[in-house]
């Protein structure tokens, strides 16, 4: 079948059917050759090799401006997730009473930052999940006029649920509340304007469905929202002109690229522009979420008819590329290594086999993976 990013790019697919992008996405064929072209440039001449890509870097805050509808002062390259979050966290000027609402099933990159918070006198209020998700409606029951943030994840990591960010934002918005999201586990698989969608400030590491390296990832702030934020910890970076090394007192940089700090990655900068040249060379992150739905709507449809319990709640705005799952009977630990050893790769945990397929795996691939799973299925009802 064809599939909106060539296979042929990735060298993975001659030895695995790799469906775990929700762990570890894979390099392009293209960005591996953009990455060694650095190295070489590093280790032949060095500082001389390595300029080059310094001068680049506007043009790569740029570049991710334009794959998530920002500006390019709106961006600053960041180590992961939990560096965006702590730059908004510990950027705003707390008061005694102020609130921030998160969710229990947040990964703890977008949770440990606020939750440490409560050291400094803010209410921390984690929502339980387990009976009713966050979407618009809940959080305008939950929400009152001393919450300040509601940080979410765009994707929960555990069972793909895809949360409805312009309707949380109306609602924290109305509140005076900034809208914090964790892009990590949605952008790449999904595509995002953030203005249409009213994100005050989106974050993540690109190791996953951005295709990038791992170690680097970026900070989307509103533009208005910048120089409200305190920097709390500012570096050489930070300064508006860096290359005025004795000027100590000379004023931040007037976009998000002061909360870099020190030195960025180049190398990982070059990983993400490289994995979004390909994004747009193939029709942008839209394509890949129409296959991605796809896959996994193939995919629920026939772990239904294994009988399976599927964890995801499917639907036409809460569907991801994520799909969580157990067998009747079976042991989902053993089931994954089973599915592993078979060349199948997914996350398995206790609570269910993950399957997170991307833009280039096939149909047949999914197909595969039942008839796997099926087969152990079998397996495990004549050892019973």
């Amino acid at each position: 079948m064809i599939t909106p990013l060539p296979r042929e790019e990735f060298g993975v697919t001659e030895r695995y059917v790799y469906l775990n992008h929700a762990a570890v996405g894979v390099l392009p064929k293209s960005s591996v050759a953009v990455l060694q072209r650095f190295l070489s440039a590093q280790g032949d001449a060095g500082v001389l090799g390595t300029w080059p890509y310094e001068d680049e870097m506007p043009a790569i805050r740029a570049s991710i401006a334009r794959f998530i509808g920002a500006h390019e002062r709106e961006i600053a390259i960041v180590r992961n997730s939990s560096d965006g979050a702590n730059a908004i966290a510990c950027g705003i000027d707390w008061k005694p009473g102020d609130e921030v609402i998160l969710c229990d099933n947040e990964f703890p990159a977008n949770a440990i930052s606020w939750v440490a918070l409560r050291r400094r006198g803010v209410a921390v209020r984690v929502l339980n999940t387990q009976y009713e998700r966050l979407t618009p409606a809940v959080l305008a029951r939950e929400i009152s006029s001393r919450t300040r943030v509601v940080a979410v994840s765009w994707v929960s990591y555990g069972d793909g649920y895809r949360h409805d960010l312009a309707g949380l934002a109306e609602v924290a918005h109305r509140k005076g509340a900034l809208l914090c999201v964790d892009a990590m586990q949605a952008l790449g698989a999904f595509p995002i304007d953030v203005r249409a969608e009213s994100v005050d400030a989106l974050y993540l590491g690109a190791a996953k469905w951005m295709l990038s390296l791992q170690g680097v990832g970026f900070l989307y702030v509103r533009a208005d929202l910048i120089d409200r934020l305190i920097l709390a910890a500012p570096g050489w970076r930070s300064m508006r002109d860096i290359w005025d090394f004795a000027n100590f007192e000379q004023p931040y940089a007037a976009g998000a690229s002061r909360f870099e700090g020190g030195t960025p990655s180049f190398l990982g900068a070059v990983s993400i522009a490289a994995a979004i040249a390909l994004f747009e060379r193939c029709g942008g992150a839209a394509a890949v979420a129409a296959h991605v739905l796809s896959l996994t709507d193939r995919l629920c449809d026939g772990l239904n008819r294994l009988g399976a319990r599927i964890a995801s709640i499917r639907g036409p705005k809460t569907s991801s590329a994520i799909v969580t799952f157990s067998l009747p009977g079976c042991d989902s630990v053993e089931l994954g290594r089973w599915l592993q050893e078979r060349g199948i790769v997914t996350t398995y945990r206790s609570s269910g086999v993950r399957v997170a397929p991307h833009g280039y795996n096939a149909f047949e691939e999914i197909d595969g993976l039942l008839e796997a799973a099926a087969q152990y299925a079998a397996a495990t009802v004549e050892k019973a």
